[in-house]
């Protein structure tokens, strides 16, 4: 008991205090000055009268420029700071246009009933203020987003609540991720006006440029992540809530979360109060890695041609075959040929036999279309993921690309938030190794590297 006074007595702002007592006892000596002033006006002692008045003024002044200041410093900002947002309900709306009605009755009568019922009537609207305020502080918001998160595949987020008040519980709170429409940005855009009856815009009789005050399109970096409201009917003093939330994604990107709010109706429904939270989240959403038609047409030719390398290009041996018109004479096998007439060959491996490079040969702009450009991110991560999880040594090579680690999750967040840009192909640099490689490109086929066509899958990203 006594530890704990001392503690008490111990975080106790003695200054501020101190402060506090000085400005009281000013004040008073202030407002005995003020009445002392009055009392020698009634009795017309002019100069009393002045004197007293005057330092009065001089001591509330004092107070108000040493002492106020300094106690609003230490004062929690933001207990001071903490604003409310309000939104009518229909049941609010309602509710106001009764006590208009009575109101203007009340006035109209004169009936002093008519004048209780609107003062009650606006009594509960400020408890329901008073009320719903309470319910709101005193509220810790926390939320856990999974580490992976991929594009079109439902996860788990959870929300958690915890009421830090000793004794008042939190009854019926949301979590809610907009807290106020924000206007639509415009600019003025250059556009081309044509007019063409009946013919395609290429072929128009007018053609002319045109600035039109246009809305500016929200960039992908500006999605939130929360997009509906997490609802927490009760929770005890000194306790917390958690509730899952799913998440997903239609697009890669980079998607943030600026700003949560805190909101209830508690407890007539008259108005929703909101009360923004600061937090900020960014997470980074993967392309899509669904096995699509299109993987599966390419996977059989990919995986064809990558053992064939593999068999191809080694020095231990892999096994004796019959001898194929494209196979080199230095393979043929005398001995095996000897014993069974006919041409044998071997084919080798090596301990590194499984080296597999993804390259995304990033096009520039307009190069090729918007659907195509996705198809290829989409197919780029998918043949990532699948060959990840294969016994396969892999790495990656693409524009601006640094991860060196052969990780796919840094492969996948560099598809994440790409775009087209312009600079020269990654093909011109990139040297050729004993790597069998996956090639995306938007080039033309008589444009690639000769060096290449021997260990490499080339997938074309259609114009």
């Amino acid at each position: 008991m006594r530890s704990s006074l001392r503690a008490l007595i111990g975080k106790v702002d003695r200054p501020a205090w101190l402060r506090f007592f000085g400005a009281v006892a000013g004040l008073s000596l202030a407002m005995m000055a003020a009445l002392y002033s009055t009392v020698f006006r009634e009795s017309g002692d002019l100069w009393a009268t002045a004197l007293l008045a005057s330092l009065a003024l001089i001591i509330a002044g004092a107070v108000a420029i040493t002492t106020v200041p300094y106690l609003a410093r230490r004062v929690a900002v933001r207990r001071l700071t903490q604003s409310f947002q309000y939104e009518f309900t229909k049941i609010g709306g309602v509710f106001l246009l009764f006590i208009i009605v009575i109101g203007v009755a009340a006035l109209n009568t004169g009936n002093n009933l008519l004048f209780i019922v609107v003062s009650a009537m606006l009594a509960a609207v400020v408890v329901s203020g008073l009320a719903s305020a309470l319910v709101l502080s005193g509220l810790e918001l926390d939320i856990l987003l999974p580490v992976h998160v991929f594009a079109q595949r439902k996860m788990l987020g959870r929300v958690s609540l915890h009421n830090t008040r000793r004794l008042m519980p939190a009854i019926s709170v949301s979590v809610t991720p907009k807290l106020r429409k924000k206007k639509v940005r415009r600019k003025w855009q250059r556009t081309l006006w044509t007019f063409a009856p009946g013919k395609p815009a290429e072929q128009a009789w007018v053609r002319l440029n045109d600035w039109v005050w246009k809305p500016v399109a929200e960039s992908r970096a500006q999605v939130q992540i929360l997009e509906g409201a997490v609802y927490f009917p009760y929770i005890a003093a000194r306790t917390g809530a958690i509730a899952d939330v799913e998440l997903r994604f239609d697009a890669r990107g980079r998607y943030v979360q600026q700003g949560l709010g805190l909101a209830t109706r508690f407890p007539f429904s008259f108005l929703t109060k909101t009360l923004p939270v600061p937090f900020s989240r960014e997470i980074i959403v993967y392309p899509p890695v669904e096995q699509t038609d299109e993987f599966f047409e390419v996977l059989p030719l990919i995986t064809g041609e990558f053992q064939a390398f593999v068999r191809g290009r080694g020095y231990d041996l892999y096994r004796i075959r019959e001898y194929m018109p494209e196979d080199s004479a230095r393979h043929v096998d005398w001995k095996a040929t000897a014993k069974t007439g006919a041409l044998k060959v071997r084919e080798f491996t090596r301990e590194d036999e499984r080296k597999l490079r993804i390259v995304f040969d990033n096009p520039q702009a307009n190069i090729v279309s918007g659907e195509a450009y996705e198809k290829a991110i989409s197919l780029a991560a998918s043949l990532a993921w699948h060959f990840a999880g294969e016994d396969a040594q892999l790495s990656f090579a693409a524009p601006s690309y640094s991860g060196g680690s052969g990780e796919v999750y840094d492969f996948l967040k560099y598809l994440a938030v790409v775009a087209p840009a312009a600079g020269a192909s990654i093909l011109e640099s990139l040297q050729v190794t004993d790597e069998y490689n996956i090639i995306f490109t938007a080039r033309a086929r008589g444009s690639i590297p000769t060096n290449f066509w021997t260990s490499s899958y080339f997938i074309f990203m259609e114009s």
